[in-house]
């Protein structure tokens, strides 16, 4: 109801406390609750799920090796993230593998992004992308704006408008988030982290990333945590 009766209830309780009650419910919900309200899925992000019959189901129990790490539906249990682009809030809901966890990603009316894991905000201050991804079911990653003074700044294409960018990584074992940002000799135009070990390995694009030329490496947990 919260979802499919959107208009309604935003004119008796405000955008405000409609977004933040939403944010509650998405930031419980599983696959299946995802499926069974109409959210577009994986497979057709252009429609709401055409299957909630067979992806409202539980999923088929298994061994653990069995399971797809990213599920594309129909499929019980549902697929593993949820867009709506038909209704202009830009909502992304992204599980892990094993469903525990899941990031939710929002508009607001400025078009700014805000994202919640597992009910956690991401820094408000910070314009964050659409999507993004987890690494190891523990780290939640995605790339937000650089600093509008970096000398290479500029405006660019996209949502995030600008050609420099920074990269926000959440930790749901220790509830922390960093933000990484380029200083004036890096450029990050597409940057992403892989894990390797107990370190991140930061690439400031698809380029380097697949020489293994990382731009940086630090600790995937901060000493003092």
């Amino acid at each position: 109801m919260w979802w499919t009766n959107a208009s309604n209830l935003r004119g008796l309780v405000g955008d405000g406390r409609y977004r933040d009650r939403l944010i509650a419910l998405l930031s419980q919900a599983s696959p299946r609750d995802c499926a069974a309200i109409g959210l577009g899925c994986e497979r057709r992000i252009d429609r709401p799920c055409r299957e909630p019959q067979t992806c409202s189901r539980p999923p088929v129990e298994g061994p653990a090796a069995d399971a797809p790490e990213f599920r594309i539906g129909p499929i019980p249990g549902a697929c593993s993230s949820f867009v709506d682009c038909w209704r202009g809030t830009g909502l992304h809901v992204e599980f892990t593998s094993d469903d525990r966890h899941r990031a939710v990603h929002l508009k607001d009316k400025t078009e700014k992004v805000g994202v919640w894991v597992d009910g956690v905000p991401l820094p408000e201050d910070a314009w964050l992308d659409v999507s993004g991804y987890w690494v190891d079911d523990r780290f939640y990653v995605v790339q937000a704006a650089g600093p509008e003074d970096h000398p290479e700044q500029e405006l660019a294409m996209g949502h995030l408008g600008c050609r420099v960018l920074a990269v926000v990584i959440h930790d749901v074992q220790q509830a922390t988030t960093r933000m990484i940002v380029p200083d004036a000799t890096e450029t990050w135009t597409d940057p992403c982290v892989r894990l390797d070990g107990g370190t991140w390995r930061l690439y400031a694009d698809g380029a380097t990333a697949e020489a293994g030329r990382p731009a940086r490496l630090f600790p995937a947990v901060p000493p003092s945590v």
